[in-house]
C-alpha cells in the first residue's frame, strides 16, 4: 500500500458581499425570500452532546445561507462541527454553508451537525434564522431520558455481567434502547424492561452504554465503567467452549478448573434461550482430586417440528469463581431445510472461532490469536480490512444457518467504527486538491521519492458526484490496517493511548517486504519519528511537510464485504427476512459506491500505452478508468482544518486476485445493492465486463492465472521491455506490486479468487466464468492430494506471458504457462480452494471437484484443535527478524543515513537498526525464545497459528458443503 504526500491547493475568490444579520455572505444571498422548518435533536451524555440540525428550505431557492441561533444558557458550546462552517461568538452560533451544499432549491432540505459541550443543563434553542431571517415552525424536540444499571462488583474473568436500562420520553415514546460495550453496539432492545447480559469478559477496563431513542429520534445516553480483574484463584473451564447438538441426540462438556482447589467446588449449571436444549446434572462437583480430569455434562436437544436450529446458554456458577457459559446450538435434522454433519461442523468451528481469543474487548477481530506472527501485518494483534470482511461473511452464513442476523448487522456496525475513518478521522476529506506525482521505485533505499509538481495529472471524476450524492467529502471505505491493541503507541493523531489505532507499513516500492517496512500513523502529527514524523522517510518535498492524515483502501476487501451483504440479502430473502438486514445492505451499496475509486489511475491519467510521467496525458472524465480492481485506492489531507486541502488517489496496477465480478455483478443487478451516484451502475457494468476479459486474458495454458497489468510500468510511467503483452493498452506483469516474496507465487490468489468466479457461475451460470472454471478445476485438482497426507498448491513458476488482448478475437495462451512448484498444507488456503470446487461442483455437478473438496473438508477437521483448525508451520524466514540493511542483496531495513528517529516506546529509527530494532516488544513476546533460539542457530521454530480468515473459511466452507449438499 502506498500513500503520497499533501499537496496544497489555495483557492482565491473574489466576489462583491454584503452584510446582513452581522455576518457576511456572497452577494445574491438577500435576493432569495428565505422560509425555513429547522429541526435540533441532540444526543447527550455526561456534559457533552451531539447535534443533528436539519434545514428545510420552504423558501425561494438558495445558493448559500447562514443559520444563527442562540444557546439559552453561557455554558453551552460548539466543539467541533461538520457539513457546515460553524462559529461562536458568545451564546450566539452561526453555521454558514460549505461550497457542497450551498444550493437548497424550494423544499430541498440539508443536515448539519456538530459536538458540543455543556455543565449543569443543555436545553435547547427556541429561535433560528436563515440569512437573517426568522424560521417559522422551528422545532426542538424534548429528549428522552435513560439510566444504566451495572452490578456492583467485583468481577473476575471470564466475567457475566448483566446490563439494565431503564428510560422515558417526556413528549413521546421510547423506541428502542440500545446497549453499547466499549463503543461496539451488543444489543438492541425494543420492549421494556431493557436489558442485555455481557457474557464471558476478559480481564480489562470495560465502558458501557445505554443509548435510549424516542419516536422523534432523538437520543439520549448513560454510561457506566467498571473493571474485569485476572482470575487470581482457580477458574472455571469448559472442553469445547462451544457445543452443537442433533436435535434428538446429545452432546458432552468438560468442566475443569485451571488450577487445584483447597475444597470441593459445588458447579451449577443453568440453561437459558432455547427450552428445547437441556443440561444434566444441575449440579456437579469438582474436588482437589479431581479437578484437572473435570466432571462431564450431558447436553441435550429435545426432537422438534420445526427446521432451525435454535441455540441455549449453558452458565457454570460456583461460589468465589468466576461464572463460565457455554454456547448451546441445536442441529436440526427435519427435511426440508435441516442441518447435517457439516453444518454441525460450521456450528461447532463458529463456537470456537467466537470463544477462543480472536476479539479484542472492543469486539475487533485481531489477524491472528497468536500474536508472534509477521507476513503482511506485521504483529498477530493488528487486524486487517481482510479480517473485517471475513468477519461479515462468518455472520452472514450463521444467519443462514440460524435464521439470526444481528450478528451480521452487528459486525458491519462494529467495521463502521473501527476501520472506516469516522468524519473526525478524515476531518478535511471535502477540501479541494489533488495529489502531486511521485515515482515509485523498486528498492526502498531509493526513498524517499521527490514530488514532481510540473508532472500532470488527471482529473478525478468521482469527488463531485460521490459529494453530491451523499452530502459529505469523507470516503466510505475501509482502512487496510489496525493496530488493535495499539502495541506500537500510537493511538489516534499521537495521542498515544487510543486503540484501536489506524496505521501504515508498506509505502516503498516493489522489493519492500514486510521485514523491511517502518510502522507509521496514518495521522502523522510529527510526534513521534523524527523531526518530520514519518514523513520524510517516503516522500521529499521542498519545505517543512504538514501534519496530515492518510489513509488506503484494499478493494478486494471492500468488494468482499459487498459479497458478503449479497450473500446475507439472499438468504434472509430466502426466509423472509430481508427487513433484518436491509440497513446493512444499503451499506455496502454505499460502499461500492466509493470502491469505484479501485477502477483509476493512480493519478487519473489516461488509459493505454501511457509511457512517460511528463508525456504521459492527463485524464479528464471516465478516459482514466481501467474499471478492474486495482490493489489500492488512497486519500489524506491536513491535520489543521485552517490549511483545508486534501487529495485522492486510484493505483496503476491490477492484480487478478483482487478482481470480484459477483461483487461487481451484485452492484449491477440487485436494486437493493445498486449504488446511489448516477453513473455508479453503468461504471460497475463496465467492471464486470472488464473483470472476465482479465482473467480470460491471463489464463495460462494449463489453467492457472497468471498476475495482471499496470498502466505505470515500475510505478513511474516508465517504458517496459520491448514485445510486453498488453490488455487495453496495460502491461502484462507477471507479479503486480510486490516481488518479495512474488505476490503471484502465492497459491492462496487462486483459491481466493477463482472462489468468486465459482460463486458467479453459481448463481448466475454465466458462460465465461463456467470456461474459466472448465480450465481450472481440473488443473488444481491435479496438483492435489487427499487423505492422511493430504496436499494443495503452495507456490508457482510462471513462463512465457499471454498474448495481447484482442476483445473481438480472444486467443489461447499457448505460451503462457505455470508450475507448481511447491505444495503444502495451509488450512486457509485449503479451505478456500474446497469452497470453490463446492460451488462449481453444485452448478456443473463435477464429480472430481465435489469429492476433491469432501476430501479437503474431512483433511481439515482431522487437523481440529480447541481454538479451530491448524497444521504445523516452519518459519524459517523469521531468520529476518534481526536482519540490517545489506546493500548488496538489497535486504534488511533501510533508513537514510543520518535520519535518526523514534518509536513511541523509545526504540531508535536509524541506518543500521532491523525489524527487531524498532520493535523491540516482541523480545516479551511468550512466543519469543522459539525465535530467539533459532536466531543463534538453532532449529527453525514451528508454529501452530490461527489466522482469523483462515478460520473463519474453514467455518464457511464446511456451510457452503452442508447446504449444497445435504446429502453428503
Amino acid at each position: 500500500m502506498r500513500l503520497l504526500a499533501r499537496r496544497r491547493r489555495t483557492a482565491m475568490l473574489a466576489a462583491t458581499a454584503l452584510a446582513i444579520g452581522g455576518i457576511t455572505l456572497p452577494a445574491g444571498a438577500a435576493q432569495a425570500a428565505p422560509a425555513c422548518d429547522v429541526t435540533y435533536v441532540t444526543s447527550d451524555w455526561d456534559t457533552g452532546f451531539t447535534a443533528t440540525v436539519t434545514i428545510k428550505n420552504l423558501g425561494d431557492a438558495l445558493n448559500n445561507w447562514a443559520l444563527k441561533f442562540a444557546f439559552p444558557t453561557s455554558s453551552q458550546r460548539v466543539t467541533q462541527g461538520w457539513s457546515a462552517k460553524w462559529s461562536q461568538s458568545g451564546s450566539e452560533v452561526t453555521a454558514t454553508n460549505e461550497s457542497w451544499n450551498g444550493s437548497l432549491a424550494t423544499g430541498a432540505a440539508t443536515t448539519i451537525g456538530f459536538n458540543g459541550a455543556f455543565s449543569g443543563s443543555n436545553p435547547k434553542p427556541t429561535a433560528f434564522t436563515l440569512n437573517g431571517v426568522a424560521c417559522n415552525g422551528a422545532v426542538a424536540n424534548q429528549p428522552p431520558t435513560v439510566s444504566l444499571g451495572v452490578p456492583a462488583g467485583p468481577f473476575a474473568a471470564p466475567a457475566d455481567v448483566p446490563l439494565t436500562a431503564t428510560a422515558s420520553d417526556p413528549d413521546g415514546t421510547i423506541s428502542k434502547v440500545e446497549f453499547y460495550r466499549n463503543g461496539l453496539l451488543v444489543n438492541t432492545d425494543t420492549t421494556a424492561p431493557y436489558g442485555y447480559d455481557l457474557l464471558g469478559l476478559p480481564a480489562g477496563n470495560y465502558t458501557v452504554q445505554a443509548k435510549a431513542y424516542d419516536n422523534a429520534g432523538g437520543s439520549a445516553i448513560a454510561e457506566k465503567s467498571f473493571t474485569v480483574n485476572p482470575a487470581t484463584g482457580p477458574r472455571l473451564v469448559a472442553t469445547p467452549s462451544a457445543v452443537s447438538v442433533n436435535e434428538g441426540g446429545t452432546a458432552t462438556v468438560r468442566y475443569t478448573l485451571s488450577a487445584a482447589p483447597t475444597a470441593n467446588v459445588p458447579v451449577t449449571l443453568a440453561v437459558t434461550g432455547d427450552s428445547d436444549i437441556t443440561v444434566s446434572p444441575a449440579t456437579l462437583t469438582l474436588t482437589p482430586t479431581n479437578w484437572n480430569t473435570g466432571v462431564t455434562a450431558t447436553v441435550a436437544a429435545a426432537e422438534d417440528a420445526d427446521t432451525v436450529g435454535g441455540t441455549a446458554t449453558v452458565t457454570a456458577s460456583a461460589t468465589g469463581v468466576a461464572p463460565l457459559t457455554v454456547t448451546a446450538t441445536e442441529i436440526d435434522n427435519d427435511t426440508p431445510g435441516g442441518d447435517n454433519a457439516y453444518i454441525k461442523r460450521f456450528l461447532d468451528q463458529y463456537g470456537k472461532i467466537k470463544n477462543s481469543g480472536y476479539f479484542s474487548p472492543e469486539g475487533v477481530p485481531y489477524h491472528s490469536v497468536e500474536t508472534l506472527i509477521v507476513e503482511a501485518p506485521d504483529h498477530g494483534h493488528e487486524t486487517t480490512s481482510e479480517a473485517f470482511s471475513f468477519w461479515l461473511w462468518l455472520e452472514a452464513q450463521y444467519g443462514r444457518v440460524t435464521q439470526n442476523w444481528a450478528p451480521f448487522n452487528n459486525a458491519w456496525t462494529v467495521m463502521e467504527k473501527y476501520i472506516i475513518p469516522s468524519h473526525a478521522d478524515q476531518p478535511t476529506a471535502g477540501a479541494p486538491g489533488t495529489a502531486q506525482y511521485a515515482a515509485e521505485h523498486n528498492l526502498p533505499s531509493q526513498y524517499p521519492s521527490a514530488l514532481e509538481p510540473n508532472v500532470p495529472v488527471g482529473q478525478d471524476p468521482l469527488r463531485g458526484e460521490l459529494q453530491s450524492t451523499y452530502g459529505t467529502g469523507d470516503i466510505y471505505g475501509m482502512h487496510w490496517l489496525l493496530d488493535v491493541d495499539n502495541t506500537y503507541g500510537f493511538g489516534h493523531c499521537g495521542d498515544g493511548t487510543t486503540k484501536p489505532a489506524y496505521i501504515n507499513t508498506f509505502q516503498r516500492g516493489t522489493q519492500e517486504s514486510v521485514w523491511e517496512t517502518v510502522p507509521q500513523p496514518s495521522c502523522d502529527t510529527l510526534k513521534h519519528g523524527g523531526p518530520n514524523g514519518y514523513l520524510d522517510l517516503f516522500v521529499k518535498e521542498s519545505g517543512t511537510p504538514a501534519k496530515q492524515w492518510k489513509y488506503t483502501d484494499a478493494p478486494d476487501a471492500d468488494a468482499r464485504a459487498v459479497q458478503a451483504a449479497y450473500w446475507a440479502l439472499t438468504w434472509a430473502k430466502a426466509q423472509g427476512k430481508e427487513a433484518d438486514v436491509a440497513a446493512t445492505v444499503a451499506k455496502a451499496a454505499k460502499m461500492g459506491d466509493y470502491l469505484r475509486y479501485a477502477m483509476f489511475d493512480k493519478y487519473f491519467k489516461k488509459i493505454g500505452n501511457c509511457v512517460g510521467a511528463s508525456t504521459c496525458p492527463a485524464g479528464s472524465g471516465k478516459d482514466s478508468a481501467h474499471y478492474l480492481m486495482s490493489w489500492y485506492y488512497a486519500w489524506g489531507g491536513a491535520y489543521d482544518p485552517q490549511q483545508n486541502w486534501s487529495w485522492r488517489i486510484g493505483s496503476s496496477h491490477n492484480h487478478f486476485g483482487y478482481q470480484n465480478p459477483l461483487a461487481a455483478w451484485a452492484l449491477t443487478n440487485v436494486p437493493e445493492l445498486k449504488p446511489k451516484s448516477p453513473t455508479a451502475v453503468t461504471d460497475w457494468q463496465k467492471s464486470f465486463d472488464r473483470q472476465l476479459e482479465f482473467y480470460t486474458w491471463l489464463q495460462s495454458a494449463e489453467g492457472g492465472i497468471a498476475g495482471g497489468a499496470t498502466n505505470s510500468w515500475d510505478g513511474s510511467y516508465a517504458q517496459p521491455p520491448a514485445g510486453t503483452a498488453t490488455f487495453y493498452g496495460m502491461y502484462y506483469d507477471v507479479d503486480p506490486v510486490y516481488n518479495d516474496p512474488p505476490s503471484n507465487q502465492w497459491f492462496g490468489m487462486q483459491a481466493w479468487s477463482m472462489q468468486r468466479i465459482a460463486e458467479l457461475y453459481l448463481q448466475t451460470g454465466n458462460a465465461k466464468a463456467k470456461a474459466l472454471l472448465d480450465k481450472w478445476v481440473p488443473w488444481a485438482i491435479a496438483n492435489t492430494t487427499v487423505g492422511a497426507n493430504w496436499s494443495i498448491p503452495s507456490d508457482m513458476k510462471w513462463t512465457g506471458q499471454p498474448n495481447n488482448w484482442n476483445p473481438t478475437s480472444p486467443q489461447a495462451n499457448t505460451n503462457l504457462h505455470v508450475e507448481v512448484t511447491v505444495k503444502g498444507q495451509d488450512v486457509g488456503v485449503a479451505a478456500a480452494y474446497a469452497r470453490t470446487l463446492i460451488a462449481y461442483a453444485a452448478k456443473s455437478g463435477n464429480v472430481a471437484a465435489k469429492d476433491t473438496a469432501k476430501g479437503l473438508l474431512d483433511a481439515l477437521y482431522a487437523a481440529s484443535d480447541a481454538k479451530g483448525v491448524s497444521m504445523p508451520e516452519k518459519r524459517g524466514d523469521y531468520k529476518r527478524f534481526d536482519d540490517v540493511y545489506n546493500a548488496t542483496d538489497g535486504q534488511g531495513l533501510y533508513v537514510p543515513s543520518g535520519w535518526t528517529g523514534k518509536m513511541p516506546n523509545g526504540d531508535t529509527i536509524a541506518a543500521g537498526k532491523s525489524f527487531l530494532d524498532i520493535r523491540s516488544f516482541y523480545k516479551n513476546d511468550p512466543d519469543w525464545p522459539k525465535v530467539d533460539a533459532y536466531l543463534k542457530g538453532g532449529a527453525e521454530p514451528v508454529f501452530n497459528y490461527h489466522r482469523f480468515w483462515a478460520q473463519a473459511d474453514v467455518a464457511m466452507a464446511y456451510a457452503d458443503y452442508g447446504n449444497l449438499f445435504p446429502n453428503g
